[in-house]
């Protein structure tokens, strides 16, 4: 998407922020944080959960094509945990469009007809613009052209958030998630310098260069909400390794978040502290 300087009708409207993500708990680590501020501020705050989960682990942490594995009670489980999440962001609205999760990039997942990943873009795309046309949000937030990780329903959610803007022309503010490197190796400094040596590794080129990101918001009153709706999602819990990590650490990495804005037809600094600069 491409800069665009004419002024929108954003100030008309009520402010709103529509979050866009892929499977139940993404909307935590990226994005908790700025969706618990806002709501906060009064500002009225959308997710749009595109899948249900499916390919999560089940219980016991028994995962996809395991015996045991029952597709239908981990997304039923997984939604339960949405709702608590929700709960503890204080999200006004979340919209569920339902489609199958695809699972990781190689999974036998990837190969299920229904899976998000395998619907055509302009079908899912019309859904979301459907959404769109319903709350009329200034501000969407959702994934890099590459899903932040190469996830397959990451990158499809990027692509109908993407589509349904352009079709729409609704969203004065466009914004991708973002994991800026030099704040992965401060964390990992900290961890470390404090006997705190993370119990994984991160390739050298995970993370966005520091020059691409345009947006760092500080949400470190909303840590502990972060926190809670991230221990929300339990069946999860041995793929999240954030709770894994001492508090220290976690408040270190969950005190601020991060964004490169791709579309913008408000005035707003190339440096912003709030992705409502401009329209409030």
């Amino acid at each position: 998407m491409t800069v665009n300087d004419t002024p929108g009708d954003g100030m008309d409207r009520e402010l709103t922020l529509m979050a866009v993500h892929a499977h139940p708990d993404d909307e935590v680590i990226g994005t908790g944080g700025i969706l618990a501020k806002y709501t906060a501020e009064g500002i009225r705050t959308v997710l749009v959960t595109c899948t249900n989960g499916e390919q999560g682990d089940g219980p016991g942490g028994v995962k996809p094509g395991e015996p045991g594995h029952d597709d239908a009670a981990v997304a039923e489980r997984r939604l339960a945990e949405l709702r608590e999440s929700v709960a503890h962001l204080g999200i006004d609205h979340v919209e569920l469009l339902g489609y199958r999760d695809s699972g990781m990039d190689g999974w036998d997942g990837n190969g299920h007809a229904d899976a998000f990943a395998n619907v055509p873009v302009e079908t899912a795309a019309a859904r979301l613009a459907e959404l769109m046309e319903r709350y009329r949000p200034q501000v969407i937030v959702t994934y890099d052209e590459n899903g932040n990780y190469g996830h397959p329903d990451h990158i499809q959610a990027h692509r109908i958030a993407v589509a349904a803007a352009e079709k729409t022309g609704i969203p004065d503010k466009f914004y991708y998630t973002a994991v800026p490197r030099e704040a992965i190796r401060q964390m990992f400094e900290f961890m470390r310098a404090n006997g705190m040596a993370p119990d994984f590794e991160l390739p050298d080129d995970f993370g966005t260069p520091d020059e691409l990101i345009s947006s760092v918001v500080d949400v470190s009153p909303y840590v502990e909400n972060k926190l809670k709706a991230l221990q929300a999602h339990a069946s999860q819990g041995e793929n999240i390794p954030f709770l894994r990590m001492p508090p220290e650490a976690q408040h270190q990495a969950f005190s601020r978040e991060y964004f490169i804005r791709t579309t913008s037809r408000v005035a707003a600094p190339d440096q912003e502290d709030d992705l409502f600069a401009g329209l409030r």
